[in-house]
């Protein structure tokens, strides 16, 4: 069926008192967006930070008198209504729609990223089955894609890969299926360790070729290649411990990092690795090297 949507350009301070008051007068859902594409980096943990020029989008029953709503508004907050806009949204096919969002990507010469609802582009290639799902990574985001891009281009055959920060998965499946004999996984979040278990199974590969660990409980043997895409400042303070992951000889790529945060990453490995040069994409960088 078709929506009323009404828009409200709100600060944060405002944001749980017209949610509740939304919500009292009919909302049927309530969805804050960013209004002024405003980049939120490494929020406080236990936080959940808005933009300071934030959209609050609210969905009624098509039939639901806008004027009536605003003056519930009113009534609720006490104050005059934020700057608003109304909108008439038609019913389509949402899923549909969602699926739509997300085709089959392509990194470096061998390896696609395939949504299980799409044909794979080319059969022949290395596929990586991967649906978007509740885990980081998807292969859209350019921290994943510069990860994908530089395991494409390893020679990984044989190799024991630990993917540090593993989230869905998708580096070291992707390192499976380029040839790496095994891989680890490890996160902070049980919930990544299922969705990695579940889409290993999706593409074929064994539960002995990928376990997956919360840190705690990760085996401390050191591994041919280690990826982490995380964040800057995580892989400053893991540094020592990153770096003692990866055995002589190894290589090791970072992620997770923005342009501006790359030269604290480098001097934080540049002890123990030489180091290639830095490589960018879209504000984001990839740090690798081999370990002395």
């Amino acid at each position: 069926m078709p929506w009323l949507q009404v828009r409200l350009a709100i600060t944060p301070e405002q944001a749980q008192t017209y949610e509740d008051a939304l919500l009292d007068v009919g909302a049927v859902s309530v969805t804050f967006m960013d209004a002024e594409d405003q980049p939120i980096f490494e929020p406080d943990l236990g936080t959940t930070p808005l933009w300071a020029h934030t959209h609050l989008l609210a969905l009624f029953e098509a039939d639901a008198d806008p004027d009536q709503v605003f003056a519930h508004l009113q009534l609720l907050t006490g104050k005059p209504l934020p700057e608003h806009q109304v909108e008439h949204i038609e019913d389509q096919d949402w899923e549909r729609s969602w699926m739509d969002n997300f085709q089959p990507l392509r990194f470096g010469r061998r390896l696609w990223i395939v949504p299980s609802w799409h044909e794979a582009p080319e059969p022949e290639a290395v596929n990586l089955l991967l649906d978007p799902g509740l885990a980081f990574g998807t292969g859209t985001h350019p921290t994943t894609a510069l990860c994908l891009e530089w395991l494409d281009g390893q020679e990984l055959t044989g190799c024991e890969v630990l993917d540090f920060g593993c989230g869905s998965g998708i580096l070291a499946i992707a390192a499976l299926l380029l040839g790496a004999e095994r891989a680890v996984g490890t996160d902070i979040d049980p919930q990544a360790l299922q969705a990695s278990r579940d889409n290993a199974s999706r593409n074929g590969i064994a539960p002995e070729r990928f376990p997956v660990y919360l840190p705690a409980d990760l085996p401390r043997q050191p591994a041919d290649v280690v990826v982490a895409n995380i964040l800057a400042g995580p892989l400053v303070e893991l540094a020592a411990q990153i770096s003692a992951l990866v055995k002589p000889g190894g290589r090791l790529a970072l992620s997770g990092i923005l342009a501006e945060q790359a030269e604290a990453v480098r001097a934080a490995y540049a002890g123990d690795f030489d180091l290639d040069p830095t490589a960018e994409k879209d504000g984001w960088v990839r740090i690798s090297g081999v370990r002395r």
